[in-house]
């Protein structure tokens, strides 16, 4: 076992204590679990949401989009940006509906806004199934992390199933607060971890990297246009547009947690303003893959460019301390996603009768979706951008109906919402799973345009009959609501 390796296990076991440390005292119900207290300070907040926005896509796929598509990775700059404007907005509300509501996952604000346990249960399950490529997406890219470190194909695979049986532990020992333990940390090896790539890059470069932009320009224009095959201004604009909505409007349960953890409104808009600073971060892998170009060898797989050039330009102690940072950057998010899916499925799908119950059916789902993701990992990685964009595609579905319920009065009934939500996701799996050719459009976005008109459809039917939304919530004293058990 070489130097690197020895160091990349060890910071994945140390990840793993750190989450560990993070319980305060046993969890006797989900409540305590998902979003602690709800007491959640700015401090604890910003790292738990900038954990969870800033994951292995954000040290691979970025720099693998970069390598074969040049500026078309900024689309990420770009839909993250429009994911804060709108958090601005959206995360104070979120939060309040949750906090007087006693919501503890995105389907519980289902439950109550529309009045419609059938309703919960349907999100949780298009919440369940299209968190789950995000997760396999995790734990595949931290196996080529460390594959591509260590230059052992056995090592990636057993470091995904090491980090993943830590991850479980550590999630069902210390729940959201242990997530928030390693968020710190994970925050800081990240940025180590990036300043120390990009540092031995641009030693490596001719010129640093003003030189490499310089080479780009002079030999590889067509990379700083958005004309590449695949990744063309079509790409771009779509991608950005239905990653935008995704992040900007809550429709990944595993956002839901830190926001409904958090203090107060303030909190998040505090967060929505400042946490963009971490936008700067992600120019290094876009570097790192333009540096690709220029520096890995013929047949360089994209999404492993950024951990080739490592080895490449840095020695092996260096080498291993840049993949514990690519490790952190899928632990945090792998057990954000494990609550995001395991709270869904336990409280909202299974419903189970008392608290203890539904905890112990909750870590039973932890388990199950973890042990799925990487048996998916192991044997089908796929393609990490396409992991994404399917998710993305899928939890949209969910906007309009999200939109709607976070209205003062809900005027769009639970119905229209279930057929908008069934339509918009039997559309992607057609699809994507029907080999339909679509050019470079983004799928979730046909989608999403599809669902609008047949909830609009819906929806004036509805009203046609009489049978309007009457019986939707307001926010008035005199009607409190609540969503203790689903």
């Amino acid at each position: 076992m070489n130097s690197t390796m020895v160091i990349t296990v060890l910071g994945i076991v140390a990840i793993a204590v750190v989450g560990v440390s993070g319980r305060r005292a046993p969890s006797k119900e989900l409540g305590e679990w998902t979003v602690a207290k709800r007491g959640f300070s700015t401090f604890t907040t910003w790292f738990l949401q900038a954990g969870e926005a800033f994951t292995t896509f954000s040290f691979l796929g970025l720099a693998g989009i970069a390598f074969g598509g040049g500026v078309a990775a900024s689309f990420a700059v770009c839909y993250l940006a429009i994911n804060f404007i709108l958090q601005y907005f959206t995360a104070p509300r979120m939060r309040q509906l949750g906090h007087r509501g006693g919501y503890l996952t995105q389907a519980d604000f289902f439950v109550d806004r529309y009045r419609s346990p059938l309703l919960g249960k349907v999100v949780a399950v298009v919440g369940a199934v299209f968190l789950l490529p995000y997760l396999q997406l995790q734990i595949t890219g931290l196996g080529m992390i460390v594959q591509l470190a260590t230059g052992s194909t056995t090592g990636g695979n057993l470091s995904m199933v090491l980090a993943t049986v830590l991850t479980v532990v550590f999630v069902l020992w210390s729940g959201i607060r242990g997530i928030a333990r390693v968020a710190y940390l994970k925050d800081a090896l990240m940025i180590i971890g990036l300043v120390v790539l990009v540092a031995g890059v641009a030693l490596s470069v001719n010129g640093g990297i003003g030189g490499l932009f310089d080479t780009i320009r002079d030999n590889h224009s067509q990379l700083l246009t958005l004309d590449q095959e695949g990744y063309d201004g079509t790409f771009f604009v779509t991608a950005v547009i239905i990653s935008g909505i995704g992040g900007g409007l809550g429709t990944m349960a595993h956002l839901w947690p830190p926001v409904l953890a958090a203090r107060s409104g303030r909190v998040l808009r505090s967060n929505a303003i400042w946490l963009p600073l971490y936008q700067i971060a992600l120019g290094i892998p876009i570097i790192i893959g333009f540096a690709g170009v220029l520096l890995a060898k013929k047949g360089t797989e994209p999404n492993g460019v950024a951990l080739t050039l490592a080895g490449q330009t840095l020695p092996g102690w260096l080498v291993g301390v840049v993949a514990v940072a690519a490790a952190s950057a899928a632990m945090v998010p792998s057990a954000a996603i494990v609550v995001g899916i395991s709270s869904l499925l336990s409280r909202n799908l299974l419903s189970a009768r008392n608290e203890r119950t539904q905890l112990r059916t909750n870590h039973l789902c932890v388990v199950a979706a973890a042990g799925l993701a990487l048996v998916l990992g192991l044997t089908r990685p796929g393609l990490l951008s396409d992991l994404l964009l399917l998710t993305y595609g899928g939890l949209t579905q969910l906007a309009p109906a999200i939109v709607m319920g976070l209205a003062k009065k809900v005027r769009l009934g639970a119905v229209p919402a279930l057929i908008g939500i069934l339509t918009g996701v039997a559309v992607l799996a057609w699809l994507t799973f029907g080999s339909v050719d679509v050019g470079t459009v983004d799928t979730g976005l046909i989608a999403l345009a599809v669902n609008l008109v047949v909830t609009t459809g819906a929806q004036l039917v509805v009203r046609s009959r009489g049978q309007d939304t009457v019986n939707s919530p307001t926010d008035s004293a005199d009607s409190p609501v609540s969503v203790s058990r689903t």
